[in-house]
């Protein structure tokens, strides 16, 4: 796990993290911490394991914490956080010793986080999983939140 920890501990990425933490101090909705990322990681990796597909857990994991650290610069200029996810990885993935083959895969799950597809892959891992690690049953903006009741987990899934 010393590339995940790389990631973690790469200076634009915290930089990229405080920003998120700062601009999302007073979001009474689902945040986008190091909390949500590793519930994210835990249950994507969980689900690689249940079927069998063979993710080596440092990707899986970098996925993750990736997969949302473009958030401040949605927020600042607009851009997608899967784009801006996508932009961030490029320059922090190389530093962390992930080679060219495992940044494509890491980069195109994070870009494509919040598409469903029919596929067993990496991108539907961290799809579900990002899904999966909202808590909306106990949230208390629930009645507020501009999910589709069909989308809101309001039991334990497995």
């Amino acid at each position: 796990m010393e590339r995940v920890n790389q990631i973690r501990n790469h200076p634009l990425y915290q930089e990229h993290m405080q920003k998120i933490l700062k601009l999302e101090q007073d979001r009474i909705f689902c945040g986008h911490g190091p909390e949500h990322l590793l519930d994210v990681a835990r249950l994507a990796w969980i689900m690689n394991l249940e079927l069998g597909l063979g993710y080596d857990k440092t990707v899986v994991y970098a996925a993750a914490l990736i997969h949302d650290i473009g958030r401040a610069m949605e927020y600042e200029s607009g851009i997608s956080h899967e784009e801006g996810s996508r932009r961030l990885g490029l320059l922090i993935l190389p530093d962390c010793g992930y080679d060219e083959k495992e940044q494509k895969l890491i980069l195109e799950a994070a870009a494509s986080h919040r598409q469903i597809t029919e596929r067993q892959d990496l991108n539907q891992l961290l799809y579900r999983a990002d899904k999966m690690s909202r808590l909306c049953f106990s949230c208390p903006a629930e009645k507020l939140c501009d999910w589709p009741a069909e989308k809101k987990n309001m039991e334990i899934k497995g």
